[in-house]
C-alpha cells in the first residue's frame, strides 16, 4: 500500500521516521508529508488566507508550512505522485487519550483522512519523558495494519496509545471508550513595557476521570488502547461506531 505518513510534531520527529521504518518493513510504501515544524494542540486547524510552502526533501518526503489537517488535504489534492490507501499520523509524543482528541494535531490527521474516504489512523507514544521508546507501537500496528483497516468505516478514524515499551515488545490492542480528561491550566501573565499584556501556559496538571474499558484504563494496564472514534456526529444515529 501507499502510505502517507504524518504527524504533529514535524517531519524531523523521531516518532514519524521509527514509524514509517515499521510500515517499510512490512512492504508498504511511506510516503512522508508532514509539518515543518511542532503544530501540536493545533487541533483541526486549516491555512485559508496565505498560501502553503511545500518542500521537496527527498524521493518520498515532503514538509508543509501548514498543519497536519493540512498535509492530508495537500495530499488528497494531487501534491504526492500518488494517492494514499490510508494515513497513518505519529507516533506522537505523549498520549491524545479521551478528551486529548479535541486538541490533537495528530488526531486532526487522521480525522481529515477519513473524511477523504481514506482510512485514517492516530498512533500516540503515552510518555512524556525520554527516552521514547517508538519502535514497539510501530512494528505492532505495521504487524497488524490489514486487521486494523477491517476496523475502519468513513464514519470513524481509529485512535492507538501504548505505554513505552521495548523495542522487542508486541502490544496487545485492546478495544475501548475514550476517557474523559480534566485540565487544570496555569498561566503567568506579565506587562510588557509595550502596553501590551504577555500570557503565558505553564506546567498544569492532568486529571482522567477513572472509569473502565476506556483509554486511559487501558494504557495504565500496560496494553495498548485502540478507540475507534467518530468523525460525524450524525454518524452515532447510524451506527457508525
Amino acid at each position: 500500500m501507499n502510505i502517507l505518513v504524518t504527524n504533529d510534531d514535524g517531519y524531523m520527529s523521531d516518532g514519524l521516521k521509527v514509524l514509517s521504518e515499521a510500515l517499510e518493513a512490512q512492504g508498504h510504501t511511506a510516503w512522508v508529508f508532514a509539518p515543518d515544524g511542532e503544530r501540536s494542540g493545533q487541533s483541526h486547524a486549516m491555512t485559508l488566507r496565505h498560501p502553503l510552502k511545500i518542500r521537496k526533501l527527498s524521493e518520498r518526503e515532503y514538509s508543509c508550512s501548514g498543519t497536519p489537517a493540512d498535509c492530508v488535504i495537500l495530499a488528497g489534492h494531487g501534491v504526492l505522485p500518488v494517492k494514499p490507501d490510508l494515513v497513518v499520523s505519529g507516533i506522537n509524543r505523549g498520549p491524545n487519550l479521551g478528551t486529548d482528541l479535541i486538541y490533537s494535531g495528530t488526531a486532526a490527521a487522521a480525522r481529515q483522512a477519513s473524511m477523504n474516504g481514506i482510512p485514517g489512523i492516530a498512533v500516540s507514544l503515552a510518555e512524556f519523558s525520554a527516552p521514547f521508546r517508538y519502535a514497539a507501537v510501530a512494528y505492532t500496528l505495521a504487524e497488524r495494519l490489514d486487521e486494523l483497516m477491517a476496523l475502519w468505516n468513513p464514519d470513524v478514524f481509529l485512535n492507538i496509545n501504548a505505554p513505552n515499551a521495548d523495542d522487542a515488545h508486541r502490544f496487545e490492542l485492546v478495544s475501548c471508550v475514550p476517557s474523559t480528561r480534566l485540565y487544570h491550566d496555569t498561566m503567568k501573565i506579565f506587562d510588557g513595557p509595550d502596553g501590551h499584556s504577555y500570557c503565558f501556559f505553564t506546567d498544569g496538571r492532568v486529571e482522567t476521570v477513572k472509569a473502565a474499558n476506556t483509554d486511559e484504563d487501558v494504557v495504565s494496564s500496560g496494553r495498548a488502547s485502540l478507540t475507534r472514534v467518530l468523525v460525524y456526529p450524525q454518524a452515532a444515529n447510524r451506527g457508525g461506531a
